[in-house]
């Protein structure tokens, strides 16, 4: 028998760059069922059974409308989040294609910002980490 402390979920986030160096970052709606307006960067849970470049490349897509090149794993962090579920998350780093942005209904805004502008908003700690290691990388 298991229960949710034996089940581990897979997320990916991806920390899209432009070609003037600025991160793509959405804000989710105010419906949203976890960290509503929170400012956000692209991606979601892994499909049961889904490659993982796959999967981030089809969140991103879904997301964000955008297609990407030179997407690698830069990090990964896992914690228990507020409702004690177990996570795993991988983060990508990504050069866009274009800079056509069409949002899913999932977020309402989106912003291109420096990596020191993202951490002045309002996002979650474990993305405002892997926007400071990806720093922490390239110093």
């Amino acid at each position: 028998m298991t229960n949710r402390h034996s089940i581990t979920r897979v997320s990916q986030k991806a920390i899209i760059f432009r070609n003037d160096g600025r991160i793509l970052v959405i804000r989710r709606t105010k419906t949203a069922p976890f960290r509503p307006l929170y400012w956000d960067l692209p991606g979601g849970e892994l499909d049961y059974g889904e490659d993982m470049r796959i999967g981030i490349i089809r969140e991103i897509k879904e997301e964000t409308g955008l297609e990407v090149e030179n997407l690698s794993v830069i990090n990964a962090l896992s914690e228990a989040n507020d409702n004690n579920e177990f996570w795993v998350t991988i983060c990508y780093r990504a050069d866009s294609k274009g800079t056509q942005v069409v949002l899913s209904y999932e977020h309402d805004q989106f912003m291109w910002v420096t990596p020191d502008e993202f951490q002045k908003l309002k996002a979650s700690p474990k993305n405002k980490k892997f926007v400071t290691l990806l720093n922490k990388d390239a110093a």
